[in-house]
């Protein structure tokens, strides 16, 4: 019998767990396949761990790898990769946002064998805030654009893919991870499958603006070198206008005799083109930044604790 993995990343999520494990083990127990759930504890303070240690007694196909630290989704979705043994694999939140009842739906349409992993999005962002539905939309764009990553606007974590799709993620070791543009660059065929949005069954959300932002940041210098083009460009054209202003002012010179006055035109000058510069270097040292922590080689995250031996405590 075929085996579904299904791994969740878990980071403060007490109230929602027993609720996500009870509503999926409804929809998996009706499917016809075997399962296994993977939960990451990302470094949670509540009663995270405590309350997967019990699932875990209670389930022998509950299985949990908890962090000695708070590593990051990213990382939680990698561990979850490398050790999910499925022929199918699916990556679902614990806050019930991935509805488990999408999962019979997905598993049918990798049956069909034109598809090698089913992925959703939300129809709307109805309950957001505008202003970070503009920003979402819009990175969403810009990174389609300069990138190769395919990522459609809205798209979730939440996704079933075949075991071969798996393998070349896991095969992407990379230490600065963007999975949505992992998913989209590796090739696979993908079918999208929408649905309305959903609001988290309990708890908060651990993702602010300012860390949406810095993690659309981190997927653009991941997936692509424009920012770094932009700031060529940005050389250049201060070259060229600087050059300008140069036969202009000598001109002026030699014809008129007027000499350069007003030292607040200069002041303002010089700030721009600073400004310029400190910007152009800001992207630099991003991608320098970036480098920097991949050639140290550091592991993706390290496992404290987990029920099962086979499973790999740092990678």
């Amino acid at each position: 019998m075929m085996t579904i993995s299904l791994i969740v990343p878990c980071y403060n999520e007490e109230e929602a767990l027993p609720i996500f494990y009870t509503e999926t083990k409804k929809v998996l127990e009706g499917m016809e396949c075997d399962h296994e759930l993977i939960f990451i504890n990302d470094g949670s303070k509540d009663g995270t761990l405590s309350i997967l240690r019990d699932l875990a007694a209670k389930d022998e196909k509950v299985t949990y790898l908890s962090f000695s630290r708070n590593f990051g989704k990213e990382a939680a979705m990698y561990a979850g990769f490398s050790n999910a043994r499925g022929e199918f694999v699916a990556v679902m939140d614990a806050d019930m946002q991935d509805p488990p009842a999408l999962l019979p739906e997905m598993l049918k349409k990798l049956m069909d064998g034109e598809y090698d992993s089913v992925a959703t999005c939300r129809k709307t962002r109805k309950g957001e805030p505008p202003i970070r539905s503009w920003f979402a939309r819009m990175f969403y764009r810009i990174i389609n654009k300069i990138s190769d990553a395919d990522i459609v606007d809205g798209a979730r974590d939440f996704r079933l893919m075949r075991r071969e799709m798996v393998e070349a993620i896991v095969e992407m070791g990379e230490y600065n991870r963007f999975s949505k543009g992992i998913f989209g660059w590796i090739g696979f065929k993908t079918y999208w499958l929408a649905y309305e949005n959903v609001n988290r069954v309990a708890g908060e959300t651990k993702w602010s603006f300012w860390k949406l932002l810095k993690y659309a940041i981190d997927g653009i210098i991941n997936f692509s070198q424009a920012p770094l083009a932009v700031a060529s460009w940005f050389g250049m054209l201060m070259t060229f206008v600087s050059f300008v202003a140069i036969i202009f002012i000598v001109v002026r010179r030699l014809a008129f005799g007027d000499p350069v006055t007003g030292w607040a035109s200069t002041v303002c000058i010089i700030t721009f083109i600073g400004g310029i510069q400190l910007f152009c270097m800001g992207i630099m040292g991003q991608y320098i930044s970036k480098t920097y922590l991949e050639v140290k080689k550091r592991p993706h995250y390290i496992v404290s604790e987990t029920n099962r031996e086979d499973m790999k405590r740092i990678k």
